[in-house]
């Protein structure tokens, strides 16, 4: 599990209304946590966007999702980790959009993979409870599903009603 350094947090003034501040980290990974469908964003062999909704959670400083690794968005991470995870609201006046770069690494600790399990669990209920076995989450209806760390390196977010584009750029610690 990763150890998140405080981000350096900047208003791009371009994208905001005058007047408009930053938005706190804090309510940024607020909204991750409660956030319930993400996009994730891999990039195929040929160098397309491939672009797929999913269930993932905040957990530990770090954004956590899953794939079958027969999926496409497996062969992608396999080939470049480098992706994005993306949340909030198709509505145009309120909300926060968040987006969420850097670069997925597998998970395959069987004690993270527990810990990971249980706080899937938590957030969405018994219909996604997962078992833990060779280094992966495994569900007798899905079958196996790879786990993938997102630690942020940059993340954005769009604040709508009052327009903010605030960038927030993590360091290593």
């Amino acid at each position: 599990m990763t150890t998140m350094p405080k981000p350096v947090t900047e208003l791009d003034g371009r994208y905001s209304m005058d007047g408009a501040s930053a938005t706190e980290w804090s309510e940024a990974q607020q909204r991750l946590e409660q956030a319930e469908l993400f996009w994730v964003i891999t990039v195929r062999a040929d160098g397309r966007p491939h672009t797929t909704p999913l269930i993932a959670i905040w957990h530990d400083d770090a954004l956590y999702f899953t794939t079958g690794p027969t999926e496409q968005k497996a062969k992608n991470l396999a080939a470049n980790p480098h992706c994005s995870l993306m949340t909030g609201s198709n509505a145009l006046h309120d909300g926060l959009d968040l987006i969420v770069e850097g670069t997925a690494k597998q998970v395959t600790d069987t004690a993270a993979l527990q810990r990971l399990a249980d706080a899937y669990e938590a957030k969405y209920g018994e219909e996604w409870h997962f078992d833990v076995g060779d280094g992966v989450f495994i569900n007798d209806a899905a079958g196996p599903a790879q786990v993938f760390e997102l630690a942020p390196v940059t993340a954005y977010g769009f604040g709508k009603g009052e327009y903010s584009h605030t960038r927030w750029s993590f360091t290593s610690p």
